[in-house]
């Protein structure tokens, strides 16, 4: 019997899958059914690939209890690392996309491996090589420069941009090098010594090109990780002869280049500025030129001016999802709201440490989602909000990115929270954000800083309220 009669069919509804969740994640309303939508694609596609004649053949060395016994590996890694707290998401995604870049790049050092010592059913031909070259290049510096990500997003490694002289040049020569190796290695695929080269330089590149990148550009970073990933795995199909890898591995790389740019915008930057810029460095200085004060306020007194509004507009930032702040925030709502506040959130692209972090935040606290706003709506907004309640935000509300040439910031849209008549500050200390500048908001006549934990200032608030 002819398999494909029955797989080729359970990967062309597999894609189908895959493109419905995309469509129904654009949504807050519609996020759970893409989820189950791309869990089943997912599901549809393991089982199509389990029907594959090549499973059967010994001369693979591929077994079901092989594939079973990896299931159960991956079953053991995959369930601890989806129960992280919200927010730890953020690294969580950028080991998923180290371990999917890990992935490809295995796949492809075994089919050239096999391919050598003839193993393989047909030996690779150039096209295929080339294919299998991108493939390892890409899977492996994804793998490394994911997982470089995550230590930054941990601040395992410092966040900060780490630079040395002449470092672009470096960079950018060593992957030279590994795409040269790689064009020979399709010209005369004996000389095999050229692959693990490539390999060696994949991994050391992805390092170097995720170390002068500062904390404030990861989510763009992890957005073209994510592109980087699926693109390894379309090279992946093409190897392989697998249409639905192909299908799958460019929906991932589309919607990871285009989140990047959708990022990039967010920040008045281009790619080569994030990639090569360095954000950050020498910023720390800024703030030391000129010694402001900063007047601050008691949750009571906040509790008082909020409750006499008639427009709150909130504005959330990492430092509510570090304080896991979220149901408190929606209790704050819910109080607000009884007394006939109207209340909105205002909600930066770039917002926290991944692109949606603060959507997926109030998700999960069962916010409203017309509640949500935009920036480009909200803005229009805030010069007739009675209060502006900043929540860890920094960098996205600097008023510094609208005037001040000599910024990191200059020209990134921000939200325009110093345009309300009173704005709160939720915030530990007067730190800089990851963009290590000062940040002028801070110091404005109509801002009162609210000094502590966000969860614990925003409880307080609360229970000011309500007594």
């Amino acid at each position: 019997m002819n398999m494909d009669i029955i797989i080729q069919p359970i990967y062309l509804v597999s894609a189908g899958l895959f493109i419905l969740s995309l469509m129904w994640m654009n949504h807050p309303s519609t996020a759970r059914r893409g989820v189950f939508a791309g869990v089943v694609g997912m599901l549809a596609a393991i089982g199509g690939t389990l029907l594959l004649p090549e499973v059967h053949q010994s001369s693979f060395f591929i077994s079901y209890r092989w594939i079973g016994l990896a299931l159960a590996i991956g079953f053991g890694l995959g369930i601890p690392l989806a129960m992280v707290p919200l927010t730890a998401v953020p690294q969580r995604t950028a080991l998923s996309h180290a371990f999917g870049g890990l992935a490809a790049g295995l796949v492809g050092a075994a089919e050239f491996y096999l391919s050598a010592t003839g193993n393989r059913a047909t030996a690779l031909s150039a096209f295929e090589t080339s294919a299998l070259v991108a493939e390892v290049l890409l899977g492996f510096l994804t793998f490394t420069g994911s997982l470089m990500a995550a230590g930054k997003l941990t601040e395992i490694i410092p966040t900060r941009p780490i630079l040395y002289r002449g470092q672009n040049a470096i960079n950018l020569s060593m992957l030279a090098v590994a795409i040269v190796a790689g064009v020979l290695l399709v010209i005369n695929p004996s000389w095999w010594v050229l692959f693990p080269i490539i390999i060696v330089l994949a991994l050391t590149f992805g390092v170097m090109l995720i170390i002068p990148i500062g904390g404030a550009d990861m989510p763009t970073v992890i957005a073209l990780l994510n592109a980087y990933a699926g693109l390894s795995a379309v090279a992946m199909g093409f190897v392989l002869d697998n249409k639905l890898l192909i299908a799958a591995g460019a929906l991932d790389g589309s919607s990871g280049l285009i989140l990047s740019i959708i990022m990039c915008k967010a920040m008045n930057r281009s790619f080569a500025n994030v990639l090569f810029g360095g954000f950050g460095q020498v910023r720390a200085r800024a703030g030391e030129a000129e010694h402001r004060t900063a007047k601050s306020a008691s949750a009571e007194e906040a509790a008082q001016i909020m409750e006499a509004a008639q427009n709150v507009v909130i504005v959330p930032g990492y430092g509510m999802a570090v304080a896991q702040a979220q149901h408190r925030v929606r209790e704050l709502f819910d109080e607000l709201t009884k007394r006939g506040v109207n209340v909105k959130f205002a909600v930066h692209p770039v917002a926290g440490r991944m692109p949606g972090h603060m959507n997926v935040l109030l998700a999960e606290a069962e916010i409203p989602y017309d509640k949500l706003v935009e920036m480009e709506e909200i803005n229009g907004e805030l010069p007739q909000a009675d209060v502006a309640l900043v929540l860890g935000a920094n960098d996205v509300v600097n008023p510094a990115a609208r005037h001040d040439q000599s910024s990191p910031i200059y020209g990134m849209p921000i939200i325009d929270a110093d345009k309300a008549k009173t704005v709160f500050v939720v915030k530990r200390s007067m730190n800089p954000g990851f963009a290590g500048i000062e940040n002028e908001l801070f110091f404005a006549d109509n801002t009162l800083m609210l000094f502590g934990d966000a969860k614990a200032m925003i409880g307080s608030v609360v229970q000011a309220l309500k007594e």
